[in-house]
């Protein structure tokens, strides 16, 4: 019996690591995630913001905001465990750009060999992951607290990010951008939308990443939908949704 089974043992283990290197293989052949960044004090990408609201004092009805946004990558710090990162600074104007800059917002990007993070709200996203390769899926908000029942982002749990459309083009606005790569977060429905009487829930998500600048394109939306009663006679909708879209960048 021993010597039948050390064959079998033998190519089990080499099986086991063949299937390990060729694994480490794919991760060390796949392109850098900084390919897909612009790390650099000083560097900025401006985008058309749309932000879209519900009115105050109303149920349903929705409004959406029009500026320019600025991100500027502001200078090199730490994160909370002494891993190298990037302070971003969001700035706002005007949708026609007629107005002066006025800071709105302040983010971290902590990049590494396999992961880029971003932190913003005090919320941790693995924004891209190793290998960028169509198809390839990882948990992307494994990070942040969802579970707590008092937890005000319990929307993002469980979400699968998915490369698509590896090295294809992008087209913002009339311009082409070549050598992208799309980030699908979310795309989901709940409940039964269109009904007065049903509970309802989107989520959508979706980032599109560009060789050398960075990103260019950003769709997110929540929005939650509860059923008409006597206080609500035609439902009521909280929730917000947003879309950047690449203008301009250094």
């Amino acid at each position: 019996m021993k010597k039948r089974l050390l064959p079998f043992i033998t190519l089990l283990a080499i099986g086991i690591t063949a299937t390990h290197c060729s694994t480490k293989d794919d991760v060390f052949a796949s392109e850098e995630l900084a390919e897909y960044l612009q790390l650099a004090t000083g560097k900025y990408i401006i985008y058309q913001l749309d932000s879209t609201v519900r009115v105050p004092l109303t149920d349903t009805t929705t409004v959406t905001r029009r500026y320019q946004a600025k991100d500027v990558i502001d200078g090199s710090i730490s994160d909370n465990l002494g891993r190298a990162s990037w302070r971003v600074i969001r700035y706002l104007r005007d949708s026609a750009g007629t107005t002066a800059w006025v800071p709105n917002l302040t983010y971290m990007i902590t990049p590494t060999r396999e992961t880029v993070e971003v932190i913003e709200n005090n919320l941790r996203f693995q924004k891209l992951k190793l290998p960028v390769r169509d198809g390839f899926n990882w948990k992307g908000n494994t990070h942040i607290d969802t579970y707590s029942t008092n937890s005000e982002v319990r929307y993002l749990d469980d979400w699968t990010y998915l490369y698509e459309n590896h090295t294809s083009p992008f087209v913002v606005f009339s311009t082409t951008v070549p050598n992208t790569i799309t980030v699908n977060q979310r795309d989901e429905i709940l409940g039964t939308p269109n009904n007065p009487d049903a509970y309802s829930e989107t989520n959508i998500s979706k980032e599109v990443y560009a060789k050398n600048i960075g990103l260019i394109y950003k769709e997110f939306a929540h929005w939650v939908f509860q059923p008409r009663n006597s206080t609500f006679p035609i439902g009521y909708k909280e929730g917000f949704a947003i879309k950047l879209r690449m203008l301009e960048h250094n």
